[in-house]
Order: structure tokens, then C-alpha cells, then sequence
């Protein structure tokens, strides 16, 4: 048996762990609790908040598009997409990077679905500014924010924030990006088809948000600074040129499927675009590009 301990700093419970044992049959390795852990996190799986999630409307005036990592509409021959999520304990943890990483995973979800970002929006929640860490936490946000956005030449047309005592301790960070694309360049989040290619296309691996959708959020805020290094750091300008690169692609014809890697990384974009496809992947880690040496 693997000792409490070790899963329970990865974020899992032990009915979580006993499920594990019970799907693989067997005792998980420590790369599989890696694994597990992201992908039951609730960034990753939603699985507190998933029921609620199914009350949502599916059907509208228009055509809607459902089940990817972007939402949308199509009118006639053109495809609306968007995306919103909360970056809530990461800007908690480091507020500019934690914002700023919050603004370009959504417009990797754009964009990856073969729509062009046009927009982006917020809306965010904060203690009162009388108190020093919240104004801390506004100031770094807000920089966050304009920062990637400024960057990666997508421009933030609209937001809102409030401020309650409520928020202190647990802010709330929300950012939402909008695109556009013709409905036939839309491209699905799966893998199918034998001896496909596989492409990681982007910047290199670092230690950097390992774990930051399980790890940072299994733990107390109190211990922000030791959690620092779960928040990834952003990279704008790297994104602006694969903005250009995967649109260029996506136009050839020739791809299959593509997903953006995430708070979970090569774990989400690979199991979660194979299980879609109902197909398998071979993936040789010793290949992907690191920043560090002996990582």
C-alpha cells in the first residue's frame, strides 16, 4: 500500500486513492498518482461542481456547441466561441501570475478550437482595499490581467469588480475571452485514426505549476509562499506567435485534433483527447523539450 501521506499531499482523499486501486487493480505507481490527481482535481474535473454545471441551458435560438474545452454559438456560417473560468487560488497564491496565467489559458481554449481571440473580459472580487494584502492582491491581479493581455495583442474590452469582506482571504478571479471563426474551421479536442503524429508545439517544460490544480488547491492559503512555485508562469509572447502558428495549421486540413495542455498538462491533453476519440496514444516523454536539466 502506498502510504497516506503521499496521496494526500497530491490533493487525494483515501475513498479517492481506494477508487484508484479498485479502476487499475492493482497498487498505482507515483507517476499514476501524479496523474490521477490532476485529472480528479476540481479545476481539472469539476467533480464538486459538476451536478450544477448539468442545469445550464444546452439549447438556444441558435445552434449551441457543447462538450469541448470552449463553449459556442454558431449564426449562419459563422462560429462564436468563449470561454470562462476562475483562477480564484492561484492570483490568491501570486496574483499577477496567477491572473495572468488565468487570461492565456482561455485564449488557448479559443484558439485551439480554431477560432481567432478577439476579446476578453473579467470580473473579480476582493476584500475591502482598507486591508493591505487585498489591496496587494488588487494591484497584482489587475496587473496580471493587462499585462497578458497587452501582450498577446488581445484586447480587454469590458470587467467589473466588487469588493466585500467576504472576499478577503479567498478573492475571486474570473476572465473570459471571445472569438471567431467560420464554422468549418472549427477543430474537436480528440485524437482517432492509427499512426497519427503527435505535436507538442509550445514553450518548454519547466518545474513551474506542477501539480498547481491539485497540489495548490489541497492546501491553505497560509501557506502561500511555500506554494509559489505551483503557479505557472506566464509567457505571452510565445502564445502570440502560436496564436498565428496553430491558426495557420488548423487551415491546412491536416489536423487531426488539438487541445490545450492546461493546468494538468501532457496528462489532460493526452488521456482526455484520447478518451474522446476512443483511441489510445504513445507518447515518448524522454522527447518533450525542458527548460532544466535532469527534471
Amino acid at each position: 500500500m502506498v502510504k497516506p501521506d503521499v496521496y494526500r499531499s497530491l490533493g487525494l482523499s483515501d475513498k479517492e486513492y481506494q477508487n484508484i486501486v479498485k479502476i487499475l487493480k492493482r497498487k498505482p505507481t507515483n507517476t499514476e498518482l501524479a496523474m490521477f490527481s490532476v485529472e480528479w482535481s476540481e479545476h481539472c474535473g469539476y467533480l464538486r461542481s459538476r451536478k450544477w454545471l448539468k442545469h445550464l441551458p444546452k439549447t438556444g435560438k441558435y445552434k449551441t456547441l457543447i462538450g469541448e474545452d470552449s463553449g459556442g454559438i454558431i449564426i449562419d456560417d459563422l462560429a462564436i466561441i468563449f470561454k470562462m473560468e476562475s483562477h480564484n487560488h492561484p492570483s490568491q497564491v501570486e496574483p499577477k501570475q496567477g491572473a495572468a496565467t488565468g487570461v492565456g489559458g482561455i485564449i488557448r481554449d479559443i484558439f485551439t478550437a480554431g477560432a481567432r481571440p478577439i476579446a476578453l473580459l473579467d470580473s473579480l472580487r476582493f476584500g475591502p482595499l482598507a486591508q493591505a494584502y487585498n489591496k496587494y492582491l488588487f494591484t497584482g491581479v489587475v496587473d496580471g490581467i493587462q499585462f497578458y493581455g497587452n501582450c498577446v495583442g488581445v484586447p480587454t474590452i469590458g470587467g467589473e469588480i466588487y469588493f466585500d469582506e467576504s472576499y478577503t482571504g479567498n478573492c475571486l478571479v474570473n476572465a473570459m475571452c471571445i472569438g471567431i471563426a467560420k464554422k468549418g474551421k472549427l477543430v474537436r479536442a480528440r485524437a482517432f485514426g492509427k499512426k497519427n503524429s503527435i505535436m507538442y508545439v509550445g514553450s518548454s517544460t519547466g518545474r513551474d505549476g506542477i501539480g498547481g490544480c491539485s497540489i495548490l488547491a489541497s492546501h491553505e492559503f497560509k501557506e502561500g509562499e511555500e506554494k509559489r512555485p505551483t503557479v505557472q508562469i506566464g509567457d505571452p509572447f510565445t502564445e502570440k506567435c502560436l496564436i498565428e502558428a496553430t491558426l495557420e495549421a488548423i487551415n491546412t486540413g491536416y489536423v487531426v485534433g488539438i487541445k490545450d495542455m492546461g493546468a494538468a498538462g501532457l496528462t489532460c491533453c493526452t488521456s482526455e483527447m484520447a478518451s474522446a476519440g476512443n483511441s489510445g496514444m504513445d507518447i515518448e516523454l524522454q522527447a518533450v523539450p525542458r527548460r532544466e536539466e535532469n527534471m
